[in-house]
């Protein structure tokens, strides 16, 4: 994005006022607003769907049914939730009623937090900023979003047609990098709300470093998921599933296998698995069909091709790179040891590392976003349910957990903080109040005294 597009570094704390001047207006207070901007923001992705899918092309080669799925249609469901639900999410809650206390009529009132920032990564620049934009809506706050300056179309979009469709005391977007980006987080704000991507623990430690300084709560999502193998598995069907959950979105996704662990024993035939599953997948060079999209950039792209150099793995299938055209063949490595360069960072594309472990109970002592586990034997998933911390466990399933309608997601310790989609990304923006009321009649704990001599 060349840099006359970016938000002027002395804007961002104008904007930051305007947008406190906007909150404390309180007009997002009313439900009934806040679903007037949920339908306008449901508008803007409807009426303008062809053009992000053309600038989703152009930013990540991306294929038209893959971002209709992957992003209109995701989060559309999102605003379409918040647009049901929202009056309801919003309502305030009486307490349970005891004896003791019931006259003071205890409750639960739901407020905004206030003025918050969305930091959104580039992957998915649509769901991942307005879904929680959606969230954010819902719940009365104003909104300063920063999308990730590697999407250079979709934002510049984005960007001239928020204010046609948001009220902009409320809502705004600024474009930008590095200088942008600091001085956006010197604002204080009420709730940081971020997912970081390729390095994104480093990056994740960072954010939450400036969000410290002025005590304001994070939401947080860093990503490494591994994928356990049992090998009584469907061999066929579960190489096909990961192949597809792998190079979905280019392998560009949080959730995203990052690699395999597998018994010595089983990794030759799994492997085996794999490479036909591709064969029948993509019996083309992919760079013909586009059936695989671009890395983000050539940065990334040179970051994924060290590690295919530098790995200590064999290459089994793929390897290629082609800088310039920001493509990477979709690669699988085997015989990856725990310390191999693939492993020590999120790899954030094609590459799928398999790591031949001694047996099951080695491959439980890794703390993840997500743990994908392939197999039907009913005590092996409980193992390593209860031996294992993780934002979700999903069981012969890949990916798609993100979309699923009512359950949380989110990650714990080094993967992440808090928990987002539907209801969950209200409640990180809602501020939980309580309040009571004494009535005249009632006889209160003051006049409760202890009989003296």
């Amino acid at each position: 994005m060349q840099e006359n597009m970016y938000t002027p570094v002395d804007e961002v704390q104008k904007i930051h006022e305007r947008l406190r001047a906007g909150f404390q207006s309180g007009r997002s207070r009313s439900v009934e607003y806040r679903k007037r901007q949920l339908l306008q923001l449901a508008r803007l992705l409807e009426e303008n769907a062809k053009e992000f899918h053309q600038t989703l092309r152009m930013d990540l080669g991306r294929h038209e049914d893959e971002s209709e799925f992957l992003e209109i249609n995701l989060s559309l469901a999102e605003v379409k939730e918040a647009i049901d639900n929202v009056g309801k999410w919003a309502a305030t809650e009486k307490a349970r009623m005891t004896m003791l206390w019931f006259a003071m009529a205890p409750a639960v009132k739901k407020e905004p937090k206030g003025v918050v920032l969305i930091i959104s990564p580039f992957n998915f620049p649509l769901l991942l900023s307005l879904g929680p934009l959606s969230g954010a809506i819902a719940s009365g706050c104003a909104v300063m979003l920063k999308p990730s300056e590697l999407i250079t179309h979709t934002n510049l979009l984005l960007a001239k047609l928020w204010p046609k469709y948001l009220d902009p005391d409320l809502y705004q977007v600024v474009l930008g990098d590095v200088p942008v980006s600091k001085e956006v987080e010197l604002s204080v704000y009420s709730s940081f709300y971020t997912y970081t991507c390729a390095g994104s623990e480093r990056v994740g430690r960072l954010i939450a470093m400036a969000a410290a300084e002025n005590l304001t709560p994070v939401t947080l999502e860093v990503c490494k998921c591994p994928v356990i193998i049992d090998p009584k598995c469907d061999v066929k069907h579960v190489a096909k599933k990961l192949m597809w959950g792998k190079l979905v979105n280019t392998g560009q996704i949080c959730v995203s296998p990052d690699y395999a662990l597998v018994p010595k024993d089983f990794q030759d035939t799994f492997v085996s698995a794999l490479q036909d599953a591709y064969a029948e997948m993509h019996p083309k060079d992919p760079r013909e069909t586009a059936a695989v999209g671009k890395i983000v950039s050539e940065q990334h792209t040179l970051r994924l091709k060290r590690l295919i150099d530098e790995t200590d793995g064999t290459v089994v299938l793929g390897g290629d790179a082609d800088v310039p055209s920001r493509y990477i063949a979709p690669t699988i490595i085997k015989d990856v040891k725990a310390g191999d360069v693939t492993m020590k960072e999120e790899i954030f594309g094609p590459i799928l590392p398999i790591v031949p472990v001694d047996d099951i109970d080695a491959a439980i002592a890794f703390p993840p976003l997500s743990i994908y586990v392939f197999s039907n034997d009913k005590a092996l998933k409980a193992k390593v349910f209860d031996n294992t911390q993780s934002g979700t466990v999903s069981y012969n399933e890949l990916v798609i957990h993100y979309a699923v309608t009512g359950i949380p997601f989110g990650g714990i310790g080094a993967s992440g903080s808090g928990y987002t989609t539907g209801k969950y990304t209200f409640d990180i923006f809602t501020h939980l109040r309580s309040s009571l009321e004494t009535p005249k009649w009632y006889v209160s704990h003051h006049n409760i005294k202890p009989e003296f001599n």
